[in-house]
């Protein structure tokens, strides 16, 4: 690490995880050790994991990455949706690492600068990866215990227009192209409705993700029928994944939070997805 490094620190480390190195260690080993893994996949190209605090949602991302375990990956993209400040780009993470209890990960700065200069619309930046934000930084603990070394591509989307989504599938495909890349998408479902609505309206997800029709769930969101915060990250996700090779998509895991705590109203709903061949 050279000493003027320029580090995204854990911002909710003991809140939405452990903050304790070996705590944190032991939590991801025993989600992932509790998760199944799915039969007859060839190769994953994407995930879709959720973001909530492992205690809600970590058995639903554990599952996710489950699937990815025995898959040898060098660079790790990770687009998550902003929740803190609105802004009307993509940002594509200036820095040089991002922490977390288990330590460093090194950003690839070339293949960021790389996407930041196919489109106008995304843009190098640390902006979205300031402050509080969680969606991201709540990935990496699993992906530190799964894989030993990797690179991280660190995407935090503003608006997640269908123009910004075309744009970031498009440089993804383009500048990852050959590369052993994984594409995270970090997302949760509906919030806050009944364990019964949320139940519905997150099956109109599950369907778009298992009949791999993104460009459906991009219309469903727009008009109200399902909702995903961090739906802009799965469906440029999709697409991209798509466009280097992928054929199928699969829901392995759905649960809401009722599922969880026993308490059905409000509700906020999480699924795991694979985008494989």
């Amino acid at each position: 690490m050279m000493q003027n490094s320029i580090i995204r620190k854990p911002a909710v480390a003991g809140m939405f995880y452990s903050g304790n190195r070996s705590t944190l260690e032991r939590e991801v080993a025993v989600f992932l050790e509790n998760s199944n893994q799915e039969k007859n996949v060839r190769h994953i190209y994407g995930v879709v994991a959720p973001h909530a605090g492992y205690m809600y949602s970590g058995g639903v991302a554990a599952r996710a990455y489950r699937q990815v375990m025995d898959f040898e990956y060098e660079v790790v993209v990770v687009i998550a949706p902003s929740h803190h400040v609105y802004f009307e780009t993509v940002s594509i993470y200036d820095g040089d690492f991002y922490e977390t209890p288990m330590g460093l990960i090194p950003v690839d700065k070339n293949l960021c600068r790389q996407l930041a200069d196919f489109d106008q619309r995304l843009t190098l930046s640390s902006i979205g990866h300031e402050g509080e934000e969680h969606a991201l930084e709540v990935q990496l603990p699993f992906l530190q215990h799964i894989f030993e070394e990797f690179k991280l591509v660190p995407i935090v989307m503003g608006d997640q227009s269908m123009k910004n989504i075309q744009a970031l599938a498009n440089a993804l495909a383009a500048v990852l192209d050959n590369k052993k890349t994984l594409i995270v998408a970090s997302s949760d479902l509906s919030h806050y409705h009944s364990y019964e609505e949320a139940v519905r309206l997150d099956s109109v997800v599950i369907s778009h993700i298992n009949n791999f029709k993104e460009d459906n769930l991009y219309e469903d969101l727009q008009s109200g029928l399902c909702e995903m915060c961090g739906g802009g990250p799965v469906i440029a996700m999709m697409k991209a994944c798509r466009k280097s090779g992928a054929d199928k998509a699969k829901v392995v895991l759905y649960r809401n939070s009722g599922d969880v705590t026993g308490e059905r109203a409000p509700v906020v709903g999480y699924l795991a997805a694979i985008v494989y061949e």
